[in-house]
């Protein structure tokens, strides 16, 4: 009986993770163009300029682009053949982490 409730919890939960993943890939579809056209809407719009860039595996270059306070972010990727997408954006941009030290930590 035990064996049986634990299969149904898991199926379920299975079930609700692939509602839920595939209405969140259908609502954040990345928003491609090129790269210069991108940039330009995320300053002028949003104050946001380039914070870090890094080259992936696959030879894309990454790039966090921020507003000067951090107040929002975008991270947009490039392929190798040219195309640029912005594939996540959000708000309150940390460029470094700070570590807690002492006693309370």
């Amino acid at each position: 009986m035990q064996t049986t409730l634990s299969a149904l919890t898991l199926s379920a939960s299975i079930a609700i993770s692939a509602i839920l993943c595939s209405t969140t890939v259908a609502q954040a579809q990345p928003q491609c163009g090129m790269r210069s056209s991108i940039l330009e809407v995320l300053d002028r719009q949003y104050g946001e300029t380039p914070v870090a860039i890094g080259v992936t595996q696959g030879g894309g270059l990454l790039e966090v682009i921020s507003s000067a306070d951090g107040v929002t972010w975008s991270i947009l990727v490039t392929t190798p053949e040219g195309m640029s997408c912005l594939v996540a954006a959000g708000e309150g941009w940390r460029a470094g982490i700070e570590t807690i030290s002492g006693p309370d930590a």
